[in-house]
């Protein structure tokens, strides 16, 4: 698996690998524009998994790069083939890339609760529960909570 910039003509795919059904009841899904204005923003990596044949099998958004407090935001991770393993691959690329190469001192995201599977990942890859924001969200015709979680460096590097 291969984490590449994410160019413009990569936008339709991500645009379709975001609104599947298996994807989009777990994420916000954006425009193409939407995309297109991130990929551009200087605070902003916007990543796109590939697979070694070139397929893309997913992407990634970072936030906060420019963030003095060197605290990152995993804003999105989608990928399209689950059960293969790719999430787990594609986390670990991400926990790299931002402790070994941003030297990030955090890294932190928010999963909706019903996330099972997401938020298993994240806590057998060390990332921490640091609070819930009750019924902040209303998707899917019902309010959610969202849970926020975090890696510090010395927790990834002691791993």
């Amino acid at each position: 698996m291969l984490l590449s910039k994410t160019e413009k003509e990569d936008l339709d795919q991500i645009v379709s690998i975001e609104s599947h059904k298996d994807n989009s009841i777990f994420v916000f899904p954006n425009t193409k524009e939407e995309h297109l204005n991130l990929i551009s923003n200087e605070d902003i990596n916007h990543f796109i998994l590939t697979e070694d044949d070139g397929s893309i099998i997913g992407y990634v958004i970072l936030a906060g790069l420019t963030n003095t407090n060197k605290s990152i935001e995993l804003r999105r991770i989608v990928i399209s083939k689950k059960g293969k393993g790719y999430g787990r691959k594609a986390l670990n690329k991400i926990m790299n890339y931002c402790f070994n190469e941003l030297h990030c001192h955090r890294l932190w995201l928010d999963v909706l609760d019903a996330n099972d599977r997401a938020r298993y990942l994240y806590q057998s890859e060390g990332f921490k529960e640091e609070g819930v924001l009750r019924d902040c969200i209303f998707k899917n015709g019902k309010y959610q909570n969202l849970i926020i979680m975090s890696l510090l460096e010395m927790e990834y590097k002691n791993n």
